[in-house]
């Protein structure tokens, strides 16, 4: 079975951040950061080499496939500032109706800059996911 390449280290965030090119995704950015902070009440780590994560669980799934990844996170891309939702975008929908203008994947938020969504509604649905964790990670 293959290893998952993207794996929590010892990357600093700020840095890291610091040196996206585009000057209003990197602005984005670390308006997320800090909103990800509070709202998990974890301190930022990188995972691999582009995504900022917050906090650790491990999974397993029934086909035996296991690992270990972020509780909250996300990835300021070229095309959009990336959010993994890990209670995926199906749930929540009544928020996600709030949120303002962005785009879905499978389990991702894609929003080009911070001014076309809510902030509050972000909050909403970040600290949603992130009990979603803690709870399926629970049993």
């Amino acid at each position: 079975m293959a290893e998952l390449k993207t794996k929590r280290n010892d990357g600093d965030v700020e840095a890291f951040l610091n040196s996206v090119e585009h000057d209003k995704r990197r602005e984005d950015s670390f308006v997320v950061l800090d909103l990800m902070r509070r709202v998990t009440g974890l301190e930022p780590e990188m995972w691999g080499g582009s995504i900022v994560g917050f906090g650790s669980y491990h999974y397993k799934y029934a086909s035996g496939r296991e690992g270990d990844w972020f509780k909250a996170g996300f990835a300021p891309r070229k095309q959009a500032l990336t959010l993994y939702m890990m209670a995926g975008t199906s749930k929540n929908q009544d928020l996600y109706g709030k949120l303002g203008k962005y785009t879905t994947g499978k389990g991702c938020l894609y929003i080009k800059k911070l001014e076309d969504i809510d902030l509050g509604v972000l909050e909403q649905l970040v600290a949603a996911s992130a009990a979603y964790v803690e709870d399926t990670s629970a049993e």
